[in-house]
């Protein structure tokens, strides 16, 4: 597994609400990306613009990483992609929308699923000992 921190990055901020509450658990991008991610690994999970501000909407974990054709995304891989779709043309509309060129259902793609990782109230980090305001 790659050291340091990895970015999972999101460039509309449709995606804060659908993040948040857990209905966007996965994402479906073009091109074969398992030399970038992998399961079992840490990233943030943000969103923003390139070259701009992004906002960190949390961390999470790598779940699974496939790569597969895009004809052959499931219902459920769309689902959770956009959870407002399930049909595979509604898909291929929004991936060239955010690619800017044409998508067909030869072209590959890695669906990467994730799953954030939430922090108990009051986690500490360093030795565990509640840090003091001086």
């Amino acid at each position: 597994m790659r050291g340091g921190i990895f970015v999972l990055n999101f460039y509309s901020t449709v995606f804060i609400d659908q993040l948040k509450r857990g209905r966007k658990t996965a994402t479906i991008r073009l091109g074969d990306k398992t030399p970038k991610y992998e399961r079992g690994q840490v990233v943030w999970i943000t969103v923003g613009f390139r070259h701009s501000p992004r906002e960190k909407i949390f961390a999470a974990v790598i779940d699974d990483v496939e790569v597969k054709k895009v004809g052959d995304l499931s219902p459920r891989d769309i689902e959770h992609d956009n959870p407002e779709f399930r049909r595979l043309e509604d898909e291929i509309k929004f991936l060239e929308q955010i690619y800017g060129c044409s998508v067909s259902p030869e072209d590959i793609v890695t669906v990467i699923r994730f799953s954030q990782i939430v922090e108990p109230p009051g986690a500490h980090f360093g030795n565990g000992e509640t840090p003091s305001h001086n």
